[in-house]
């Protein structure tokens, strides 16, 4: 899978080294980084920006990174930050936000690599615990296991999730969370893609889902979308 690293960082230099850094650590491991660089706090937190680890300089014109760091855990609780800086005296404070770690500058590929194995693990789990969702009101960080199913209208997704009365609409591409969300997911048609756990049944038409909805099959899409449903209930997904 590809991980969103989202580097906010003020020194062009300290970031494209960190971006080269993200290049060549996924050719050696086998991964694959999409990288956005932010150059303030302000960029970081209008909630249009989603990531699967965030590198945090502490030392940001205006909002500081930990000031930053702080705000960001009032919605998210999740998603790892490490905190990149040449203030050390910081680290202590980096506990309260649940950093998972701390880079001081310059930054060495080598203890960049060591570091980011730890982060790697952290992603992994969370790519199948939750996913973060860019709102209008803001990034929402929502269990994996609560999405109902997500549906394609012109070029709007609508996320279906458990508990909320009004699906979260944001813009996107459906293939693109289809890869995202993981072998829980099944993409029934070219405008839906179900959560397999939250299916209450299967017809040969198509399914119903936990909140009633049902949804049909296409039918270049059937086919294996009954293998997959299949898959799944028999515990092999």
């Amino acid at each position: 899978m590809t991980y969103r690293a989202l580097i906010v960082e003020d020194d062009p230099r300290a970031a494209d080294a960190l971006r080269s850094y993200l290049t060549r650590y996924g050719r050696e491991v086998g991964a694959s980084f999409s990288v956005e660089v932010l150059g303030s706090a302000l960029e970081f937190l209008d909630g249009r920006h989603t990531a699967d680890i965030v590198f945090l300089d502490i030392g940001l014109p205006g909002i500081n990174g930990m000031e930053a760091a702080e705000i960001m855990r009032q919605t998210d609780e999740v998603t790892p930050i490490v905190f990149v800086t040449d203030l050390a005296q910081y680290a202590v404070r980096g506990y309260a936000v649940d950093a998972l770690d701390f880079m001081v500058k310059p930054v060495t590929y080598e203890d960049f690599a060591l570091r980011m194995g730890r982060a790697m693990r952290v992603m992994g789990r969370n790519a199948d615990t939750a996913v973060s969702i860019p709102t209008t009101d803001g990034t929402r960080i929502v269990p994996v296991r609560d999405i109902i199913y997500v549906e394609i209208l012109r070029h709007d997704l609508y996320w279906h999730v458990a508990g909320q009365t009004e699906p979260l609409r944001v813009r996107g591409s459906l293939t693109a969370e289809e890869g995202r969300l993981g072998a829980r997911f099944c993409r029934i048609s070219a405008s839906h893609l179900v959560n397999m756990g939250q299916v209450s049944v299967v017809r040969g038409s198509g399914v119903t889902m936990s909140d009633g909805t049902e949804l049909a099959f296409s039918r270049t899409r059937k086919k294996a979308a009954l293998e997959a449903l299949a898959r799944f209930a028999g515990g092999s997904v």
